[in-house]
């Protein structure tokens, strides 16, 4: 058996890894969030991933992303699948493509979850009716400045258009990664008992409590 999952196993233990290893899960953006959920998700066990992103690396997004100087330019979905295939051996599918109502059935079904990290409110509204209409769990992640939340589909509500330039605020890479971190967190509680617990999280007073819509 591989070592390369050692002290995970450790601590989930055997059933829940195997859970982990089976579940495909989609990963809607390869931005912040959705890049460092995906490898933490890979490092963590999970060997059916899926990311869709149209988008291409940008200096700007180097300090929140786990992208190199290298792959400026490059698409975003490609050069993560690689990245986490070099690293840990697991085969992310990359979709470089834009998601639509239209296309939302083909890239997103047969999913046991989607997370929804778009940086976009077309795209979450159109991950979200899909998911509605498909009875497919997601979860949505999603922040702004010095807050995120972490918050499943049936509670979830598309953010305005007015908030979609989501690169040019301010925003912390311990709030990405602690967001990452109950997002992940999140996810396996789901598999492991079906619990869908939602969560907001502010950087600030370093909180995370659970939402209540």
């Amino acid at each position: 058996m591989s070592n390369r999952l050692y002290h995970e196993r450790l601590y989930r233990g055997d059933r829940l890894m195997e859970q982990a290893r089976d579940a495909p899960v989609t990963v809607c953006g390869a931005g912040a969030l959705g890049a460092n959920i995906v490898e933490s998700l890979a490092r963590q066990g999970f060997t059916t991933l899926k990311v869709i992103d149209r988008d291409r690396v940008q200096e700007r997004n180097l300090s929140t992303q786990p992208y190199h100087v290298s792959d400026v330019g490059a698409l975003k979905a490609k050069i993560l699948a690689n990245s986490v295939f070099r690293a840990v051996g697991v085969a992310v599918q990359g979709q470089t493509m834009e998601l639509t109502p239209e296309n939302a059935g083909r890239l997103l079904g047969g999913s046991a979850l989607v997370l929804d990290v778009f940086d976009n409110s077309q795209s979450r509204r159109a991950v979200k009716e899909y998911c509605d209409g498909a009875s497919l769990p997601c979860l949505h992640v999603g922040l702004a400045a010095d807050y995120a939340e972490v918050i499943w589909n049936e509670a979830y509500r598309v953010p305005s258009v007015a908030n979609d330039d989501v690169c040019d605020y301010p925003l912390a890479r311990n709030l990405v990664m602690l967001a990452v971190a109950v997002a992940c967190e999140t996810v396996v509680a789901f598999l492991s008992t079906g619990e869908r617990s939602s969560f907001t999280i502010t950087l600030c007073d370093f909180a995370i409590r659970q939402y209540t819509a």
